[in-house]
């Protein structure tokens, strides 16, 4: 506790340094104590300043120190305005100077005219490396990876692999691995740091290759990267073409990127929300995001005023019946939301690949029996006693008993039904689930209290 406390007291005092450097344009102090922070404690103290502020940052730092900052900075609201600040010369010569990836997620958000601006401008091998990456489609392997990576051929010696490393070590995003290609420049193995550094420099580097790779096509969705990176404990892994040349890689921390990305997506299907909006969004762009799926699900819920207004004549009979259809039809939502997570949760970690369909269907079937059984028993036994009525007890029992089965198989089916087709099952979110539910339940519901009513 003492130590987080005094750390967090030393980060005050230097950003207090750098605030009292900036405002008395203390050049060399500013830089001395500015360069010393972590890259990622250099972008939050940048988030924090207002526009006068960073301006004078631009003038303090050279591209390629801005670059190692960009890459770490996670602008809510884009990039944009932030380019915008400075110097155009400038900017691009930063974005020149980042990781190619990174350059491209930043490029990836701004206009084509203010991309194929930029790019004029920039170093021209850089901009082609740029533009090779540009190209891809979003969400892809290619997408993401990067290519700054150090290969070797497998006709050389470890001698001569160290001098390609320690020469391409200061520009490649990890060194922690090595690809070997063949004279075609198709990926032909793998060798880690540690190979390099234990075996003797006259060793040739096909003695010791490894040459069962694991690799990703460069086409393949992020998600299923993320997922390969995940099991195998990988800290890179190469992306190939269709006749296995090496075109990229991507590394564990874009993988950390995708991974918040995918479950931020599906986190906000799963509320209805094609797109998550942020805190800073304006109402009118909270709305315009949220109105469709609130639309559908509104029309889905007058369906269910529709269904229950057929059985106005039961009600009429037995008034009793309307102060059990919220019980009935939330029970119903909630498991087939528990059933819907369980589903999609599978799909995402990929587990349900390993598993038949038809039995997780049956094993869901089977989780709703148990629970509707039990959830059945104790309503039957809680209305007895409240109300003195077996019948009605028994009636609501049934019912619940009845829609639990049906909901938590609706649950599980739909998802994996969309996933059938290619649609993302996240889309089968919470609301869409439960409101289907509802229909579901009311129409047991009443059904089954249409033969009890000579009861009451």
């Amino acid at each position: 506790m003492e130590e987080a406390l005094n750390e967090k007291a030393t980060h005050h005092m230097n950003q207090e340094l750098l605030i009292h450097s900036l405002q008395n344009e203390d050049i060399q102090m500013f830089r001395e104590e500015f360069l010393k922070l972590h890259p990622y404690d250099q972008a939050s103290f940048f988030k924090e300043l207002d526009e006068e502020t960073r301006e004078r940052i631009y003038y303090y730092l050279s591209p390629e120190e801005m670059a190692t900052l960009f890459e770490n900075l996670e602008m809510d609201e884009g990039y944009q305005d932030v380019l915008a600040e400075m110097n155009p010369n400038y900017a691009a010569e930063m974005i020149s100077k980042m990781y190619v990836d990174d350059a491209v997620d930043v490029l990836n958000e701004l206009e084509k005219d203010q991309v194929v601006s930029y790019l004029t401008i920039m170093d021209e091998e850089a901009a082609q490396e740029i533009k090779d990456l540009l190209h891809y489609e979003e969400y892809t392997a290619g997408s993401i990876m990067t290519t700054d990576f150090v290969s070797i051929s497998a006709n050389q010696t470890v001698r001569s692999a160290m001098y390609i490393l320690k020469k391409e070590a200061p520009k490649a995003e990890t060194i922690y691995y090595i690809y070997v290609l063949d004279d075609d420049k198709r990926l032909a193995g793998v060798i880690s740091l540690r190979d390099l550094i234990v075996n003797d420099d006259d060793t040739m580097i096909s003695e010791i290759t490894n040459d069962r790779i694991v690799s990703v096509s460069v086409g393949d969705d992020q998600e299923e990267v993320a997922r390969k990176i995940k099991d195998y404990n990988f800290l890179a892994l190469p992306v190939v073409d269709f006749q296995n040349h090496l075109l990229g890689i991507i590394t564990v921390d874009d993988v950390m990127d995708v991974m918040e990305e995918e479950a931020s997506d599906d986190y906000s299907k799963l509320a209805a929300v094609s797109d998550m909006d942020t805190i800073d969004r304006s109402p009118l762009y909270a709305a315009k995001k949220r109105l469709p799926w609130l639309i559908i699900l509104l029309y889905l819920g007058m369906g269910t005023a529709s269904l229950a207004a057929r059985f106005e004549e039961t009600l009429e009979k037995a008034a009793i019946l309307g102060a059990f259809i919220t019980l009935i039809a939330g029970m119903a939502g909630n498991t087939g939301t528990q059933a819907l997570a369980v589903v999609v949760r599978g799909i995402a970690t990929g587990d349900l690949e390993k598993e038949s369909k038809l039995k997780l269907i049956l094993r869901e079937a089977g989780t709703g029996l148990i629970t509707g059984t039990i959830c059945g028993i104790l309503v039957t036994i809680t209305i007895f006693i409240w109300k003195g009525n077996l019948f009605l007890g028994i009636l609501v029992g049934i019912s619940i008993f009845c829609t639990l089965i049906v909901a938590t198989i609706a649950g599980a089916f739909i998802p994996l039904a969309m996933h059938k087709f290619k649609i993302d099952p996240a889309v089968a979110s919470g609301p869409f689930i439960t409101t289907i539910n509802d229909i579901i339940s009311i129409l047991i519901y009443f059904s089954i209290a249409n033969m009890f009513l000579s009861f009451f």
